[in-house]
């Protein structure tokens, strides 16, 4: 009767027919060079016929056992955790990431195949993990591209109403502007994340004063905060040199700062706060807005990620994944420092030059 195998793909065991004969025959020549080394000791001629042949039938048995027991051994500890293993393969291809095989040994005694199967179970739950992401990412993608093609979809619609006010019209080319805005912000910062993810992007450091970057960076928002009646407050110095890419951290700066204003309710006040010192750079925004739940602190640099659940503020939940992945480019680190209703703190560190490559 053939025999079958989990795996349709195998046609043959770790321990096969040629193997066995082989190993019986190598058991069988040890045995035989063992008889005519007794037998110049012994003259079979001179032994009756049955224990000659008893001699015979007993080692033969023997090299049988022999054989058959290294079968045993190599289907238990060789062949069964490779089939295993085969198997496991065969389900995490097919989409299941919950496999998880036990190492059968303890830490102690450890085999090179526990070793391939704890590497294995890692690998399972990366794929997890990447997977989850991944689906996250289309979901999170779905929702914010959605939302803004719905806003623009019922507008056109209004717009194509007969006797629309004027005042109505501009309301709506007004949200249709805006919707194209935020579904312009997210494309682009989603090239821009993954072109510095894939290192397509390289920072490029030139010695620049950032302390003129920043001025010029919060007088972007002046509009904003008048409009919020808003106290804003700069203490910077005068001037420091920052060997870095200028266009890389404007983007860092200009983040920091919109998200202080957008979340800092009317009346509010937020700080743009810049020192130096012992060869770092220290830049800190702080508001007085709605602060954040440890939860969302853990989160806030998630790639998506959105500490307003309801998505009524406007944003993508990609600016602080971009601000951290360019610090991490740059060399440089963001903190963060939040409780609710105590408003938020962002600190970046940044070396005021580029730090050398450890030479081999």
């Amino acid at each position: 009767m053939k025999r079958t195998y989990a795996d349709k793909r195998v046609r043959r065991p770790l321990f096969p027919l040629p193997t066995f004969l082989l190993f019986f025959v190598l058991f069988a020549l040890l045995t035989t060079i063992q008889m005519l080394m007794i037998g110049r000791a012994i003259d079979y001629r001179s032994l009756p016929p049955a224990n000659t042949a008893a001699v015979i039938v007993f080692w033969v048995a023997a090299s049988l056992v022999c054989t058959l027991v290294t079968g045993l051994v190599v289907r238990r500890h060789y062949q069964k955790p490779v089939e295993e293993l085969s198997e496991a393969a065969r389900r995490v291809a097919g989409g299941d990431f919950s496999v998880y095989l036990p190492p059968r040994h303890a830490p102690g005694r450890m085999t090179h195949l526990d070793a391939l199967t704890m590497d294995f179970n890692t690998m399972v739950a990366e794929l997890g993990s990447i997977e989850t992401l991944k689906t996250d990412f289309f979901s999170n993608v779905s929702h914010e591209i959605k939302t803004p093609l719905a806003v623009i979809q019922t507008n056109a619609q209004l717009l194509q109403q007969d006797g629309l006010s004027e005042a109505r019209r501009r309301d709506c080319t007004d949200t249709i502007l805006q919707a194209t805005r935020r579904l312009s912000s997210l494309i682009t910062n989603m090239l821009k994340l993954n072109k510095l993810e894939k290192q397509v992007i390289q920072p490029l450091p030139k010695p620049y004063d950032v302390c003129a970057q920043l001025c010029a960076c919060a007088v972007q928002f002046e509009d904003v905060w008048e409009k919020k009646q808003i106290d804003f407050e700069a203490d910077l110095e005068d001037r420091v040199i920052l060997c870095a890419d200028e266009g890389l951290l404007e983007l860092v700066w200009t983040n920091l700062l919109s998200n202080a204003l957008k979340f800092t309710p009317e009346g509010g006040r937020v700080v743009l706060r810049q020192t130096s010192g012992a060869g770092e750079l220290t830049v800190s925004v702080t508001d007085t807005g709605c602060g954040m739940e440890e939860d969302t602190k853990k989160r806030i640099f998630d790639k998506f990620y959105q500490g307003d659940t309801s998505h009524a503020t406007e944003g993508n939940g990609l600016g602080l994944a971009l601000v951290r992945r360019i610090l991490e480019l740059s060399d440089g680190s963001i903190g963060v420092e939040s409780a609710p209703g105590r408003g938020s703190t962002f600190t970046v560190r940044l070396p005021l030059a580029p730090r050398k490559e450890a030479t081999p």
